[in-house]
């Protein structure tokens, strides 16, 4: 049984202590592999490697470092369904969408390799006569990469290539649920050329590992996507230091849909982002806001659809839907379902873990649907992180934007109607970082920003230019070649 290693200054290394964590399959419940437990000491190790590499690394020109990641990207394309099956086997989600979680990776490869060549300051003349004024990026230095395990091929990416292309160097910490796609991930990097420590992956818990990278003064940047109170926990760990944290956190998404929408076009949105991923996505839509005149119609579609749905193992072609991380998701999805039923909510289907045949040698979890939710209901405030939504009546377009920002997250919104008005009314008051017309809560395009509002980020975003943001602070430069001493607004 394979027993992964850490990668450190260009070298794939033992962790300092023996422990280690089992890899489990979570639709079979078989190993996969085993992961250190790493310790800090691991870790100070490679935050030292890192602010060695940065010294050179941040000479390279950028168009150079960009070179590095286009061949990154070709590499991630060679081993996507490499990459994809090995995701599905330690995560479960079904294969098309590893496929996807892959190829979210090699576009923001392609994408910051582009950016290498776009690494643009400013020029501006100057109020003073004979003086040049212009503003250059620079890097930061060491990067903390902090990933969850929903994701574990693409947020390695949508983070680590843009501080790389930066010329930041980096130690990722990825989630204990999925080591073998970050090794791979990793192992990728190394062939593409990136020289040794500027790419460095430690495995092992965020207690300890995490822990290190916000409290190392070597270490500037912490980029960190996870629930919001390790958000907040972070946060209070890397103050004192004076990091940049850049935070992409839950989600209690909404989809709205008028009397006037393509119910069927909706239910398929409502499917896919609900149930998608079993629902473990920060984007997954775990409320649907309804008019009173179509409720009870959506409800029979929805209804129909979510039954015929079939669970399984992500590498059967024919499963809709995967198991749930580990057997921890399962009890806590269950204890919201419960809590949902005590609150007085109507429970239309599932409810609960899937135990026939052999789907009970895995972590599997019905896909729920609640009716009749009061919007004030915990199961329609709290982020439950499993295949389960809501179903909440409204009278009017007004109410239903009232009740999809009456929660303290706001990453993703979406609206189904054919009125174009009420369509911009909703792109201008739903407080979200991401707004879909006639689509659901769920996908995102690498060239453009992602994250949220409150307690769903604090304002930096993953992909698109405003990445660029986080990974490099800005410099400006003035040239005096007057010969003589010129104060500005003084003279």
């Amino acid at each position: 049984m394979k027993t992964l290693k850490n990668y450190i200054g260009g070298k794939w290394v033992a962790a300092s202590r023996r422990e280690t964590v089992d890899n489990i399959n979570p639709a079979t419940g078989g190993l996969i592999c085993r992961a250190p437990r790493s310790a800090r000491a691991d870790t100070r190790k490679a935050i030292s490697a890192a602010a060695t590499a940065f010294k050179k690394w941040r000479l390279v020109p950028a168009p150079r470092r960009g070179e590095i990641l286009y061949k990154a990207a070709r590499l991630l394309e060679e081993h996507k369904e490499e990459l994809a099956r090995a995701l599905t086997a330690e995560m479960g989600k079904v294969l098309v969408e590893a496929r996807g979680d892959v190829q979210e990776a090699i576009d923001v490869a392609y994408y910051m390799a582009g950016e290498g060549r776009r690494w643009f300051g400013q020029t501006t003349p100057s109020e003073m006569p004979d003086k040049s004024a212009m503003s250059v990026r620079c890097p930061y230095g060491v990067a903390g990469i902090i990933t969850p395990w929903n994701f574990p091929v693409a947020i390695p990416a949508w983070k680590t290539m843009p501080a790389l292309v930066c010329g930041n160097t980096v130690v990722l910490k990825p989630a204990t649920d999925t080591p073998l796609t970050a090794f791979m991930f990793v192992r990728i990097l190394e062939q593409a050329g990136i020289p040794p420590g500027v790419i460095n992956l430690v495995f092992g818990p965020g207690g300890e590992i995490g822990k290190e990278l916000c409290t190392s003064e070597a270490v500037k940047v912490i980029g960190f996507t996870g629930s919001t109170e390790t958000g907040r926990d972070i946060d209070m760990a890397a103050a004192p230091y004076n990091k940049i944290v850049s935070k992409e956190m839950g989600g209690k998404n909404a989809i709205i849909v008028m009397e006037d929408a393509a119910l069927d076009l909706a239910v398929d949105g409502i499917i896919w982002s609900a149930f998608g991923t079993s629902g473990q996505r920060c984007t997954a839509a775990s409320r649907v806001i309804v008019h009173t005149k179509v409720v009870k119609k959506l409800a029979e579609k929805l209804l129909k659809r979510t039954k015929a749905l079939r669970l399984g193992d992500g590498l059967n072609r024919n499963t809709d839907i995967g198991p749930v991380i580990n057997r921890n998701a399962l009890e806590k999805i269950h204890s919201f379902v419960e809590i949902g039923v005590k609150e007085g909510a109507k429970l239309l289907c599932g409810g609960e873990i899937a135990t026939r045949g052999a789907l009970r040698r895995g972590s599997f979890y019905k896909p729920t649907i609640f009716a009749n939710v009061h919007p004030k209901m915990r199961i329609a405030q709290e982020e439950i992180f499993g295949p389960v939504t809501d179903i909440i009546a409204v009278r009017s377009l007004e109410e239903a934007i009232r009740v999809s920002n009456e929660v303290r997250y706001g990453l993703s919104s979406s609206i189904f109607t054919a009125d174009v008005n009420r369509a911009f009314a909703a792109m201008r008051d739903l407080d979200a970082g991401l707004v879909y017309i006639n689509h659901g809560t769920i996908g995102a395009e690498v060239h453009l920003p992602f994250g949220g509002w409150r307690a769903s980020g604090n304002g930096h975003r993953d992909s698109g230019t405003p990445v660029l943001d986080i990974y490099s602070q800005w410099k400006t430069i003035y040239v005096d070649f007057s010969g003589r001493l010129q104060r500005a607004q003084i003279d």
